[in-house]
């Protein structure tokens, strides 16, 4: 397996890994751009134009745009996150070039028709609707305004239905020519590929591809607080969140080596306390993500309304347990064995070796390799994870609690109110 990397006179990266006993091939354009790079009135404009960039170009329709990929068998596909919009396919060995065609092709001459727009913003509000639907999703969307109020880091992707509703051709337009800029792109593929034929064809479909100035990003700003739903659900999803490190912090991996012991699995406190011992819930669990300046710790349960009290207090005690007494080896240990697990099982997926390669380019400017990963968990100890505990008992928490009905703010005050402060 061969990784190379080449950079092409306008900034424009391209990155392989050759995996020779694969007859499929996973690429796709990965841009540094998403939903943190909104203005408020551009609020879920990346999300509608990862949509749109399949809705039609001068040469294609969107069906035309479907057949092709299908014809040959493959895949297309999309997805935009807060630092990242993704446009990706999967093809049969030897029809990377067809791929590769389509793509450039969406990315660079889609024409953004008014009717079809219409159509696709009216599929893009019955999204939001129904999330509106979702507990778990009001849930998470509700902590990370609280956590990130006021600002792109902290509103939902898919934006609202009145910022929806306002966008039309000349701002998708607009947008795409300040942000997907060569400088600012990374062309990765992983599977049965030959570096050098494809970069010859990436040059050719975006080599003519202009640089820009680059944009400045606001910085994030975590700040905490509650948000609550009264509405009531057959069960209650209770959110706790507290600043993480960014994806540069020397504590990026402490904390993910302290999720995976404290909520991560089977054999985590949490799942053990709450579920396993108490039967207060059928899901617990914690997850650290990070961005290139913060990040975000929470910790998730959905369980009834009588109980909350009590999940709540688990979740209290387990955490201030390792705040003053720290991890014990053994759930570090295994702790650590999940997460390089997970990083090796990805390098075994082409699609998931794609993405690692492109979002590491887009982040680090490099492919970080998973010798130096699996060092860098090796490398955590048990005093880190129980600094970065009491870290998080110290600082300002961001609550949420959905579905509980009346008293529903009760909760959330009686969660938050047990932090802050040192353990």
């Amino acid at each position: 397996m061969t990784l190379e990397i080449s950079t092409l006179s306008n900034g424009l990266r391209i990155v392989t890994h050759a995996m020779d006993h694969l007859e499929t091939v996973s690429l796709g354009m990965w841009v540094a751009t998403g939903a943190r790079h909104e203005t408020e009135s551009e609020n879920g404009i990346s999300h509608l134009l990862e949509h749109m960039a399949f809705k039609g170009t001068g040469k294609r329709s969107a069906k035309q745009i479907a057949e092709e990929i299908e014809t040959v068998g493959g895949e297309l596909n999309a997805a935009t996150s807060l630092e990242t919009t993704a446009y990706y396919a999967r093809v049969l060995k030897g029809d990377e070039t067809v791929a590769l065609d389509v793509l450039a092709d969406i990315l660079q001459n889609s024409v953004f028709d008014p009717a079809e727009l219409d159509r696709e913003r009216e599929v893009i509000l019955q999204e939001i609707a129904a999330t509106r639907d979702s507990p778990e999703e009001i849930a998470y969307d509700l902590l990370q305004e609280a956590a990130f109020p006021d600002q792109a880091v902290g509103r939902n992707i898919l934006g609202t239905v009145q910022s929806v509703k306002g966008f039309d051709g000349a701002a998708l337009k607009d947008f795409m020519a300040r942000w997907y800029t060569p400088e600012r792109m990374v062309f990765a593929a992983a599977g049965a590929v030959n570096h050098e034929r494809l970069v010859r064809h990436v040059e050719a479909q975006f080599g003519a591809l202009a640089r820009k100035p680059d944009v400045a990003t606001a910085p994030a700003r975590y700040l905490g607080g509650s948000k609550i739903w009264s509405r009531r659900f057959e069960q209650t999803h209770v959110l706790l969140g507290f600043e993480g490190p960014s994806y540069f912090a020397d504590d990026f991996f402490a904390a993910q080596v302290f999720s995976g012991l404290f909520g991560g699995g089977m054999s985590s406190r949490l799942f053990q306390e709450a579920r396993e011992r108490r039967g207060l819930c059928y899901s617990i669990y914690s997850s650290a993500w990070s961005l290139a300046d913060v990040g975000l710790f929470s910790i998730h349960a959905a369980t009834g309304r009588e109980m909350i009290t009590e999940l709540s207090d688990v979740v209290i005690d387990q955490l201030h347990a390792i705040a003053r007494e720290g991890p014990n080896a053994a759930e570090v240990q295994r702790s650590k064995a999940q997460l390089k697990a997970g990083l090796l099982m990805g390098l075994e997926s082409a699609s998931a070796r794609t993405e690692q390669m492109a979002r590491h380019l887009l982040s680090h400017g490099r492919v970080i390799p998973s010798e130096e990963l699996r060092a860098n968990v090796d490398n955590v100890t048990a005093d880190d994870i129980q600094a970065f505990a009491r870290r998080l008992v110290a600082g300002t928490p961001s609550v949420t609690v959905v579905g509980a009905g009346r008293g529903t703010d009760t909760h959330a005050t009686h969660l938050a109110g047990a932090f802050g402060h040192a353990a």
